[in-house]
């Protein structure tokens, strides 16, 4: 008895050691714990009130378990959303709407930017202006504050444009903001398209269970088979020291490192979308099959879609999207620009810089007629630019974001030229780092030469073949998934290199590993090292091909065997089920793998 109420006091507390994660059996302990007071409630058909209440409850528990007394933080922000959404809808005056939503929003990114950011821009301005101020002295940043953050600024957001009433039950309110399934890690919850879940009644329909169980095995199945096994047993150790590995290595944990951060972060939502279909709630989709892509901005269209379509219609619309750009748009490109050229002293990445600024204004003066296109491209940067912000408090997640975003720009001007076009273009580029390369040197300068001289000969194959074939077309298909997935994977780089760390230390580490991986894989390949190291790491490099066939596989043919688990008999999804489990976790490593997007 004294062993079952230490564990029950262990239970009910706080150790930052362990916190609450799908895969851990505590988690599952929870959850039975919690759907069966859920089931309780919902099978007496009591007001949607006392349901939403009771998750409401084990939602700050959930989070107290994984953050402690930054519970408050969320308390706080439930409130103030709540109030805030109540005074919008109480006011008939258009003003007071205004200030209400304004002021909603700017005490949300202020209590954000604190935690998250401020030991970011005290650093940029103490190496800027050589001063020793400390407004923090130690980095204190609560889990998932950026997602529910989010999701409280999309709720004032749409009750001040009356797109959905206010919330009037504080309890209601509290579940939307707390939801635990996806409360530490998305995905982003928009207030339109949940809240009115708020008062729909339960219902599990029989193939509602089977999809709901699936997702949960799927996503554990990616989480600790794909994603854990692959950080384990290669990518961490390359990037760990990248210097010990070949190019072919480092170039291998790169493209390996895309699938297990694509398997983390959709294994957890997964599993969240599975977890909240047991109780009867629908998350959104947040991933499409990202590396079928065909170009970055197919990517993003597949990618983490919860918050591309929160960036999308809370920062890029409102800067004015395709339609214009204003003073805002110009000057927060600027900013970050300077930013950046300030704190990392380096020369020639502050010329590029000037000379970024002053050709933007050289066009918006002397050629209005393209001001349009080059406000749409401004914001276009500037969302990728604060969307890498978003996901850490350092300058290689701005790099990282930066260089998604001018992929972005570049596939658009490219998507517009003809194929004489194209070709000019390719061949002056490669015959340009063919020169530089020459005069200058380096490995980068090496890898982007050797990649712009594949690319030109393959679109002169492509020139001189008939056009409009469907073995073209298929050509031309593989090769912008393939190039979309490899450029997707490089600028991971810099999203990887600084994930694992304290930002105190990310942005000089970050660094220091993306050139030593870039000198790496722009060095001398050995061809025949790669049979040796295929067969030493066999099991990674076979993990990471099925990863990707599977990945790759036509969703029609997905749906079919989801919808094939789900109307098998309950005795058979059981067996299945437990043999899962099983199968799972021979492959759980000593220490279990934090999910990455957690400290985000």
């Amino acid at each position: 008895m004294s062993d079952f109420l230490s564990y029950l006091a262990s239970f009910f507390s706080y150790n930052p050691e362990k916190p609450l994660l799908f895969t851990q059996i505590h988690f599952w302990v929870f959850f039975l714990l919690v759907f069966a007071g859920f089931s309780f409630i919902v099978t007496r058909k009591w007001k949607l009130t006392a349901r939403n209440a009771y998750l409401f409850a084990v939602s700050l528990l959930f989070y107290f378990k994984t953050s402690g007394l930054f519970v408050l933080l969320l308390v706080f922000s439930t409130l103030l959303g709540w109030l805030l959404g109540i005074g919008m809808d109480r006011s008939y005056s258009q003003p007071r709407r205004k200030a209400l939503m304004i002021t909603g929003v700017t005490v949300n990114l202020g209590v954000l930017g604190y935690f998250k950011y401020a030991y970011f821009f005290t650093d940029i301005f103490n190496a800027t202006f050589g001063t020793d101020l400390h407004i923090v002295t130690k980095i204190l940043l609560p889990v998932g504050i950026s997602f529910f953050t989010f999701q409280n600024i999309s709720y004032i957001v749409d009750v001040y444009k009356r797109r959905i009433p206010h919330v009037s039950n504080i309890l209601d309110f509290g579940f939307y903001t707390s939801f635990f399934p996806q409360l530490v890690a998305g995905p982003i919850l928009r207030a339109d398209q949940f809240v009115p879940q708020l008062y729909k009644p339960f219902f599990l329909g029989r193939r509602q269970f089977g999809i709901a169980v699936f997702w949960i095995l799927n996503g554990l199945v990616k989480k600790l088979v794909l994603s854990d096994y692959l950080a384990v047993n290669f990518v961490d150790r390359v990037f760990d020291n990248p210097a010990l590995y070949t190019p072919f290595e480092n170039f291998s944990a790169l493209l390996l490192y895309s699938l297990q951060v694509y398997a983390d972060f959709s294994g957890y939502t997964d599993i969240a979308i599975g977890v909240a279909m047991l109780m009867g709630f629908y998350l959104p989709k947040n991933f499409n099959s990202p590396y079928k892509a065909t170009n970055p901005t197919d990517f993003w269209r597949r990618w983490h879609m919860s918050l591309s379509r929160w960036l999308r219609d809370y920062l890029y619309i409102p800067l004015g999207g395709n339609r214009t750009s204003g003073v805002t748009s110009y000057t927060i490109l600027a900013v970050i620009l300077l930013i950046a050229a300030f704190r990392l002293h380096n020369l020639a990445f502050t010329l590029a810089v000037v000379a970024i600024i002053i050709t933007v204004a050289l066009l918006w003066f002397f050629r209005p007629a393209n001001r349009r296109t080059l406000g749409t491209n401004v914001n276009n940067m500037d969302t990728m630019l604060l969307g890498g912000l978003w996901h850490g408090s350092s300058f290689n997640f701005i790099t990282w974001g930066g260089l998604n975003g001018i992929g972005i720009l570049i596939y658009k001007w490219w998507h517009r030229q003809g194929w004489i076009e194209q070709l000019i273009a390719l061949g002056l580029a490669t015959a340009l780092l063919h020169l530089l390369r020459a005069i200058v040197g380096g490995p980068l300068l090496a890898m982007l030469h050797v990649g712009f001289l594949i690319a030109l000969i393959f679109f002169t194959l492509l020139a001189l073949l008939p056009q409009g074939g469907r073995g073209i077309r298929k050509a031309q298909h593989v090769w912008s998934v393939a190039l979309t997935f490899v450029f997707i994977s490089f600028t991971r780089l810099f999203f990887r290199s600084g994930s694992n760390l304290d930002p105190a230390e990310a942005n000089e580490q970050a660094w220091q590993t993306a050139s030593m991986m870039v000198t790496q894989i722009g060095s001398h390949w050995n061809l025949a090292q790669i049979p040796d190291i295929l067969g030493h790491y066999w099991i990674p490099f076979l993990i990471f091909l099925i990863g990707m066939v599977i990945h790759w596989l036509p969703e029609r043919f997905k749906r079919r065997y989801r919808l094939a688990f789900a109307s098998l008999p309950l005795w058979a999804i059981g067996i299945l089920t437990v043999a899962t489990v099983i199968l799972v976790y021979q492959f759980v490593t000593a220490d279990l793998q934090p999910f990455i997007y957690f400290q985000f």
